[in-house]
């Protein structure tokens, strides 16, 4: 089929956690669309999947350069979101609703979920014959997605952490004693490995890292946190929300009477500060150390305004506008991947949706030290360049001591 021949409406689309550069994905199909003729209005589904359902569609054909470049630079949704995981039935109607207004390339930015949604609506036009061409666009601040290298929004995130542990190490250093930070990843711990990276010195913090792809030991977890105390007079620590035991149960299940569960029966993790809290008991208790505090870093993570990744951005930007072209000049569907060259910079392809949907991507063996309480130098080199060229970790003061007078 001559591509020049589909012509009709564009649709864009957001699900899932929003992040601090998901706009910039959203607004570089826009503008990248702009450019050919075939595409006779762009469309925004306003809460995903719902909004596409209830033809909830803002018509972005009308929305100036400025507006959109203004709003690329601001965090999480501007569509909004939605955290509905669409089945067959679901998609079907999707479409219904996408070929009513003549919706003929389909474009959604999401994670594992969506890529399946994509999936799905896609196979229900071919099984129609409407002509039709759809590609998910990949974003997670988990890091999750297979076969990507990383994926827009992590490198933001990232540097929320870094920059978050980077400063608590300075406060612990000051007035010391055990801090525990909880970090989001339900089954992926590379964003809590992102704690790692604003540390200069080696007694600088986190000290002690933890991941869900390492099982994890309460009396293991307290011999570590001795260890570090007794060394450095203080400890801190990063841990994935998502940490659980050799058998697979949460910790925040062990450690808890009463577990909080999702709209699809998901132990509640995020929103919660009972695993940071439980586990500042168990350190108490077990080791009697008085000044033990923790933090739950929870949605700030996601999208915090003046912490954004000009790397990650620029990427964001980029991915779409490769969709969009994938699309609309070699009429193709799928996912678009973003894999790394060198040492550093990214190329993009597209690979078919069946490869990307549903499936998480787990840290590898080499970005955990053997011990399984720390990332490795690989890690380092890895996730450096995607929390950005300008991050400072800060510094700390270098002068000489004055030699003691009265108490030689």
């Amino acid at each position: 089929m001559n591509n020049q021949a589909l012509k009709g409406n564009l649709l864009v689309a957001q699900g899932g956690g929003p992040t601090a550069v998901i706009n910039q994905s959203m607004v570089g199909v826009v503008l990248e669309a702009r450019r050919y003729a075939q595409v006779e209005r762009i469309y925004g589904a306003v809460h995903g999947v719902e909004g596409i359902v209830n033809e909830e569609f803002m018509d972005l054909t009308r929305e100036t350069v400025a507006n959109l470049e203004a709003v690329a630079a601001t965090p999480s949704s501007g569509l909004m979101s939605t955290r509905v995981k669409p089945d067959a039935e679901f998609c079907k109607k999707m479409f219904d609703s996408m070929k009513a207004h003549n919706i003929r390339f389909f474009f959604y930015i999401g994670g594992n979920d969506s890529s399946d949604t994509v999936r799905i609506v896609n196979e229900e036009a071919q099984r129609q014959n409407y002509e039709f061409r759809a590609v998910h666009i990949p974003k997670t601040v988990d890091n999750d997605l297979v076969i990507n290298d990383h994926t827009p929004g992590f490198g933001s995130a990232a540097r929320y952490v870094a920059s978050a542990f980077a400063g608590i190490n300075y406060d612990n250093r000051a007035l010391a004693g055990v801090y525990i930070g909880v970090i989001m990843g339900r089954h992926a711990g590379f964003l809590t490995g992102a704690a790692a990276l604003g540390r200069v010195y080696e007694e600088d913090g986190p000290h002690l890292i933890y991941f869900p792809e390492r099982p994890f030991e309460i009396d293991t977890f307290i011999e570590d946190v001795k260890k570090v105390y007794d060394k450095y007079g203080r400890c801190i620590v990063a841990v994935s929300e998502g940490i659980q035991d050799a058998s697979g149960e949460a910790i925040v299940t062990k450690l808890q009477e009463n577990v909080e569960r999702d709209a699809h029966g998901n132990v509640q993790l995020s929103g919660t500060g009972a695993l940071g809290d439980l586990l500042v008991a168990e350190v108490k208790a077990k080791l009697g150390i008085g000044r033990v505090r923790a933090d739950t870093l929870g949605y700030m993570q996601r999208s915090f305004l003046g912490c954004v990744s000009d790397t990650d951005q620029k990427e964001a930007r980029e991915v779409a506008e490769k969709a969009v072209q994938f699309a609309l000049i070699d009429n193709k569907d799928g996912s678009v991947v973003m894999e790394r060259k060198g040492d550093y910079a990214v190329d993009y392809r597209l690979v078919d949706l069946k490869e990307i949907a549903a499936k998480t991507k787990h840290m590898p063996d080499t970005f955990i030290n053997e011990a399984g309480n720390h990332v490795t130098e690989a890690f380092i080199k890895y996730a450096r360049p995607l929390i950005g060229s300008n991050f400072n970790p800060g510094a700390r003061l270098k002068a000489p001591m004055v030699e003691k007078i009265l108490k030689k």
